[in-house]
């Protein structure tokens, strides 16, 4: 028997295909990537499960019978857990999702192919939940240009989007998860979250990778007078 360490060696491109070298480093990245890895082997569409169901562990947000809105909800990670947190299969909650991306359907999840910052999104976010919202979820990121001040105002404005969205459609004692960059958020749109929720907090789950600036910015509590139907 070996003693060596047996810990999967890297994995590297070798093919022919012209890709630049920002595109081969994430390829490279995903393909070693372990959450990657695992989201294949446990049947997830995506890393980001295993982020809403770190932060939700801790936290506790996503509860039996609560309404859910996924932001960007392509390809389905956040749907699929989200879905089996608030009880869907037993007929307990709902999970809504909308993207400008069509997505393969998920079991229980009703999804509509729309851009959230369409005027008519919130009224029909509230005719397919059938009432206010009790979480609104939102992993979006824009596509990155390299230039970290470009990438954070970009994100940043996707946050503050997400956040006045969160304001239209959420039920007094909600929660708003939304993904943003460390150092990019502003300091108007964080008094502005302390005004509506009774708490706000930046969270950095192990699954995020360990050299990212990606965080996520969790403000429960919601404030707002929402209907409660």
């Amino acid at each position: 028997m070996s003693t060596r360490d047996e810990r999967p060696l890297a994995v590297r491109l070798k093919d022919k295909k012209k890709r630049t070298v920002s595109q081969k480093k994430w390829l490279e990245r995903q393909l070693n990537d372990p959450y990657v890895a695992r989201a294949k082997r446990e049947g997830l569409r995506s890393r980001a499960a295993f982020k809403l169901i770190e932060i939700d562990d801790k936290y506790r947000f996503l509860k039996a019978g609560g309404r859910v809105v996924d932001l960007g909800a392509a390809p389905g990670g956040l749907s699929e857990v989200a879905a089996k947190r608030v009880g869907v299969a037993d007929g307990k909650g709902k999970v809504v999702g909308i993207d400008i991306l069509d997505m393969k359907p998920i079991s229980g999840v009703t999804f509509s192919q729309i851009d959230f910052l369409d005027p008519k999104a919130p009224a029909l976010l509230h005719e397919m939940l059938g009432g206010g919202a009790d979480v609104v979820l939102s992993d979006m990121a824009a596509n990155a240009t390299g230039h970290k001040k470009t990438d954070q105002l970009k994100i940043m404005a996707l946050v503050e989007a997400a956040a006045e969205f969160a304001r239209e459609v959420l039920r007094p004692g909600g929660a708003f998860l939304a993904k943003a960059l460390q150092g990019g958020t502003e300091a108007t749109l964080l008094a502005d979250l302390k005004r509506d929720y009774a708490t706000v907090r930046h969270v950095k789950p192990q699954a995020s990778r360990a050299d990212s600036s990606e965080l996520y910015l969790l403000a429960t509590g919601f404030r707002g007078t929402q209907p409660t139907r």
